[in-house]
């Protein structure tokens, strides 16, 4: 270093006296200098920086299907709880007496045999029928899960049978003198079976039940044209002109009213030999539809929202953990399974009552149903109140 050069600059005032030497271009073998960003990161190398992650396709996959199967049990237990709070009015409204009257089940409904009586009171404030609270529809529904067999078996309400305490009497005047406990054993005493479970529908209240799945469709085995009964217009000029309910023959989808009208037809004016026991076929057909509708995909979706509701018409015994099994049982059993039955016998008229008179084919249907003999249909000759079995889709000729 020459003499009087100093190592330093001599700064005044804040200024640099001289050249301020600039940093020099880098060669062509002398890398970039790297720029930093305020935190001291390299821009250039992304050190200090942690990596960004790719989330890859399986991770998205899984994260999907654990939002579902969370949304999946949330919806579920709001079904159930919705469902069982139906349930249990269901159950408040059915009488002590008439569950003391039934057969103690044995088991679970999945794994043992079990008898169901279903109840339909017609009675309204709105019709004849507000003063009457006769059974209008009896039927006898029996589950053998262990064959996955289910059977329907409509007993005539003009049956003439021995009502206990009471006398021979109509079948139907059980519910009216006794209520569903008299009606539970009039009917066991009658054929014989144990009854484990009874449900009570009010068939004006039924219809809002159809309405709330949103409609059922039936298929109407041939066409038909009612009496004239609960005439749809307000005039009775009208009701003078009107000829009574047609159906078509063929599938076709019904709301509340239509159904339940279609559940009362005694009477085809297009068919002589229909007659009221005919009527217990259409009444399994309307009940098959409803509990095809019950157990579809669409009802379990709007479940929470409606599952409150689906039990009004209702007054039964059964829980809704047995509700549940019943499904299942339905699920598991295939067409060629499912028995439709009726009782039946000859008409008669006694003390000025048109009745009908129980025959002992009655007794080979019973067994019929419960599977202990095969199916068959009405004798030949037994005319329209004869008593048998017709498997699947088939119907009664």
């Amino acid at each position: 270093m020459a003499a009087g050069d100093k190592p330093y600059r001599v700064y005044k005032g804040g200024r640099a006296k001289g050249k301020v030497p600039l940093p020099s271009r880098p060669g062509p073998d002398e890398a970039p200098p790297r720029r930093r960003d305020g935190d001291g990161r390299d821009r250039a190398s992304g050190q200090g920086r942690p990596p960004l992650r790719r989330i890859g396709w399986k991770r998205v996959v899984l994260l999907a299907l654990g939002v579902l199967l969370i949304l999946f049990v949330v919806w579920g237990a709001a079904s159930y709880l919705s469902f069982r709070s139906g349930v249990a009015a269901a159950n408040r409204r059915l009488p002590r007496s008439a569950k003391a009257a039934l057969a103690k089940q044995g088991g679970l409904l999945i794994s043992q045999p079990t008898t169901i009586l279903l109840l339909g009171t017609d009675h309204n404030d709105t019709s004849a029928r507000a003063a009457d609270r006769h059974s209008d529809s009896i039927m006898l529904v029996h589950t053998d899960p262990g064959k996955h067999r289910i059977a329907y078996l409509s007993i005539p309400r003009d049956l003439r049978v021995e009502i206990p305490g009471y006398g021979n009497a109509k079948i139907n005047t059980a519910m009216q003198l006794g209520g569903p406990a008299l009606a539970v054993k009039t009917v066991s005493a009658f054929t014989g079976l144990p009854i484990n479970h009874v449900a009570v529908v009010d068939l004006a209240s039924f219809k809002d039940l159809i309405d709330a799945l949103g409609g059922v469709t039936v298929n109407v085995p041939e066409r038909i044209l009612s009496n004239r009964f609960d005439c749809p217009y307000k005039t009775q000029a009208r009701c003078n002109e009107w000829h009574g309910w047609s159906f078509a023959k063929g599938p076709q989808h019904m709301n509340g009213q239509r159904a339940l009208v279609y559940s009362r037809v005694r009477e085809n004016q297009l068919n002589p030999g229909d007659s009221d026991i005919t009527r217990g076929g259409r009444q399994q057909a309307v009940l098959q539809a409803v509990a095809s509708k019950l157990a579809s995909v669409g009802t379990a979706i709007r479940l929470p929202f409606i599952g409150g509701d689906l039990l009004k018409p209702l007054a039964t015994d059964l829980s809704a953990g047995q509700f549940l099994q019943l499904g299942w049982v339905k699920f598991r059993a295939p067409g060629g399974r499912v028995l439709h039955c009726r009782l039946g016998g000859s008409a008669s008229s006694i003390g000025g009552e048109s009745v009908i008179v129980s025959t002992q084919e009655n007794f080979a249907v019973v067994r019929m149903v419960t599977g202990d003999s095969a199916a068959q249909p009405p004798p030949p000759g037994s005319g329209p109140y004869g008593p048998g079995c017709v498997v699947g889709s088939q119907t009664f000729r």
